[in-house]
């Protein structure tokens, strides 16, 4: 017990430095602790104790991404960011699914067309603020696209993956998911925010308002493991109560106490391990298709998202913009990664393509952007 207390105090201070010293040269703090991972593998080996610590952020860090979204926000999300978030998840899926399928064969293929579709614009959001572009009607339609874009991404991976694990995919067995699927995303949007909100009023009014936050844990924690029994992605639970405690009054203040919660303990160290898990060994043999997954990657939102934003209505300079502007990933695809992995689905030298897919996306979007609205 006393060597993981030291473990997980070593793993967070490393996920501090790094992060740090990657923000100062405007990379992603993500990259940092991931690389800090890296290091750090190399002299202590991953433990199953310190996976299992780390699951809770991958929980918390979709469970945010619900609480930073809102079912508001999805209806207003209009034509143009409905049509960018589908075109974009269909054409990403289809193109990771392609370049996958001779290296991976048919069931991983699917894993890595599912791992395409998730977008996070957090790097465009602050590139569009620096060149005063956030407000013109790409930078609009990129956010609107973005929230469309999570819950299709996250619901083509729950189908994925849950697919995989049922023992293959077969048409009886995804009408019996997609059902799943559907009956818990609506008990979760249309019933419980009433249910939640209530709960939530009952505790502050009899004197516990500090323990919003802990019951929203423990809903958290709950939601996620029903969603496991339902044979569904963890991710999905987390994501949905996130998503319907954003309809309440309390979104705001478990959202800033959530947020502190996670991103200074659970998140750092599940990157610290994504990065600890990573085979460098390996480095050599997935470096081909690691390189062509990425390509692809960044190419595909380019295409299926720029197709969208035309169908949309926009221009095509218009929708080239919101193309790139799509372009970035992040995080989520590594928390839907470590479900797959937990399940048995693919192995350990799957963290090396998404990381490398991550890192070259994030590289690639500021200089592209700026080079989209060169001119204007």
């Amino acid at each position: 017990m006393i060597e993981l207390i030291l473990y997980l105090a070593l793993m967070l201070l490393t996920a501090e430095t790094f992060g740090w010293l990657f923000s100062r040269i405007g990379q992603p703090v993500v990259l940092g602790q991931i690389v800090s991972g890296i290091l750090l593998g190399l002299a202590f080996p991953p433990t199953e104790e310190v996976k299992d610590i780390s699951m809770i952020g991958v929980l918390m860090l979709l469970f945010l991404a619900g609480l930073e979204s809102s079912v508001e926000e999805l209806k207003s999300a209009g034509k143009s960011g409905f049509s960018v978030a589908f075109v974009g998840v269909v054409v990403a899926f289809a193109m990771g699914f392609g370049i996958a399928y001779p290296f991976k064969g048919f069931d991983q293929a699917l894993l890595y067309g599912a791992l395409t579709t998730p977008t996070s614009v957090s790097l465009t959001v602050r590139v569009l603020m620096e060149m005063d572009r956030l407000k013109s009607r790409e930078g609009t339609t990129i956010l609107t696209a973005a929230i469309v874009d999570d819950i299709l991404g996250i619901i083509v991976l729950t189908v994925v993956i849950s697919s995989l694990v049922s023992g293959g995919v077969s048409v009886v067995s995804l009408v019996e998911i997609l059902a799943k699927v559907g009956i818990f995303i609506a008990l979760m949007l249309f019933a419980m925010p009433r249910v939640l909100d209530y709960a939530l009023r009952k505790v502050v009014r009899i004197g516990f308002a500090d323990s919003t936050v802990t019951l929203s844990m423990a809903a958290l924690f709950a939601f996620a493991y029903l969603a496991e029994h339902m044979n569904l992605a963890s991710i999905l639970g987390a994501y949905l109560l996130g998503l319907a405690l954003s309809e309440t009054e309390f979104r705001k203040p478990i959202f800033e106490h959530s947020r502190i919660i996670a991103h200074s303990v659970f998140v750092p160290l599940f990157f610290v391990d994504v990065g600890m898990n990573i085979p460098v060994k390996d480095l050599k043999s997935a470096g081909l298709f690691a390189v062509l997954f990425s390509l692809v990657a960044i190419v595909s939102k380019v295409i299926g998202c720029g197709i969208g934003a035309l169908i949309g209505g926009m221009s095509p300079r218009e929708a080239l913009r919101v193309g790139v502007g799509m372009v970035p990933r992040m995080g989520v695809e590594l928390a839907m990664l470590a479900i797959a992995m937990k399940a048995g689905i693919v192995g350990s030298d799957a963290y090396l393509v998404i990381v490398l897919m991550i890192f070259l996306s994030t590289l690639v979007t500021p200089p592209l952007l700026k080079l989209a609205f060169k001119g204007q």
